[in-house]
């Protein structure tokens, strides 16, 4: 008899894989159901980018094996990012690694440095993929929460408090998913150190820096930081490439060198076409961001509080990124019952906060990934739903 590996036992299907077929059968049924779910931009990438990508494809010699390393082009590209935007100086050769995507370089720092048994410190909430890929990899999942109190911060006193003894990696992301929450210098500077007091290596996840956020932060901009600590940067959000799969990942030679081990047996790098256009993206002029990353989303962003207030849920004024994260009110046993009732009474996908952690319980977040046009019609909708009462039944 054929089964499966033991390790499915330990996962799910992801929770937007399993939703989004429920969602594809409710359009077939004619049902039009407007998405506010993921967090996947909806505007193409810079025009130089495109064009790039179109040039360089036509060349009859672009279409062979890319260097797994990446090609010189992309790495100049990303040092010249980090010390544009954070003054972070970085050796193009040894201290960068173009990835496909920050997923892949999830699967690839865990095998790095992790090995079965070992334990990985959480975010809770957090992104799923921390989790799942560590129980994929043996790991063992440790969770820290972060909490509202705490503008979702890390609880230093909590972690110094837990038995450290076998954690080898910690995964933290700010500006934050979901919550939005924004980076702090003093969180970096005390993650540095926490890494370095225990020997943990700190891996920053920093796809979000760039959406409704002019103070822009790395870890890395911490003296020190890159003895402990790694930081991964996405073109998916930032320059509105998700399809592409292009990330970037920045740290010391001797944790490029491990990561690089481990990605050279998994794939055979990304098409030079892709690479050469993402270099051209990255050097993008600072009105594009501006527009792309500022004013679109800000426009989305106020449509999208309004859709919260209409449901009685609170949130951050104050919070970043392409998310708006609301407290459900307490008359809701659960996120799931609210975020249930909206798709099948209004007819809009909104993410329930409890597939991030147990501390998203009672939080729904909103993706500002639509058009005006298409947020405005949610509004509506859930307005309508408000006023037939049917959400309080």
């Amino acid at each position: 008899m054929i089964t499966a590996a033991k390790r499915l036992d330990l996962v799910q299907e992801y929770y937007f894989s399993r939703k989004l077929k429920e969602v594809a059968q409710m359009n077939a049924e004619g049902k039009d159901v407007i998405s506010l779910a993921i967090g996947s931009p909806d505007m193409p990438p810079s025009e130089k980018t495109i064009d790039t990508l179109c040039k360089v494809a036509k060349e009859s010699n672009t279409h062979g094996y890319q260097p797994t390393m990446g090609t010189p082009e992309l790495r100049e590209a990303i040092s010249e990012f980090y010390k544009r935007w954070f003054d972070v100086d970085l050796d193009a050769k040894t201290e960068v690694q173009p990835l496909i995507g920050s997923k892949e370089g999830i699967l690839h720092v865990t095998l790095a440095f992790v090995n079965p048994g070992d334990e990985v410190l959480v975010p809770n909430p957090g992104y799923p993929t921390y989790t799942s890929l560590s129980k994929i990899l043996g790991a063992t999942v440790v969770n820290y929460d972060l909490d509202a109190s705490n503008d979702w911060q890390p609880d230093f006193e909590a972690l110094e408090a837990m038995d450290l003894s076998k954690v080898k990696l910690m995964w933290t992301n700010y500006p934050h998913m979901p919550t939005g929450a924004r980076a702090q210098k003093e969180t970096y500077e005390k993650l540095v150190a926490f890494g370095k007091k225990h020997d943990i290596v700190i891996v920053n996840d920093n796809p979000y820096s760039f959406i409704l956020n002019t103070d822009r932060l790395s870890i890395l901009q911490v003296p020190g930081a890159k003895d402990c600590c790694i930081e991964f940067n996405s073109m998916s959000k930032s320059h509105n490439m998700p399809g592409w799969r292009v990330g970037m990942c920045a740290t010391n030679a001797q944790f490029i060198s491990w990561i690089l081990k481990v990605k050279s047996n998994i794939d055979s790098g990304t098409f030079r076409a892709i690479q050469l256009a993402a270099a051209e993206a990255i050097r993008n002029e600072d009105e594009w961001h501006q527009n792309a990353n500022i004013e679109t989303y800000a426009s989305r962003r106020k449509i999208a509080e309004e859709i919260m207030d209409v449901l009685g849920c609170t949130y951050d004024k104050n919070s970043v990124g392409m998310f708006l994260w609301g407290k459900i009110p307490e008359r809701y046993t659960n996120c799931e019952e609210l975020t249930e009732k909206i798709l099948h009474d209004a007819r809009v996908f909104i993410t329930p906060g409890f597939i991030f952690g147990s501390k998203g319980d009672r939080y729904i977040r909103i993706s500002l990934c639509a058009k005006d046009s298409k947020m405005k019609e949610a509004l509506e909708r859930v307005i309508n739903m408000r006023n037939t009462r049917t959400i309080w039944n």
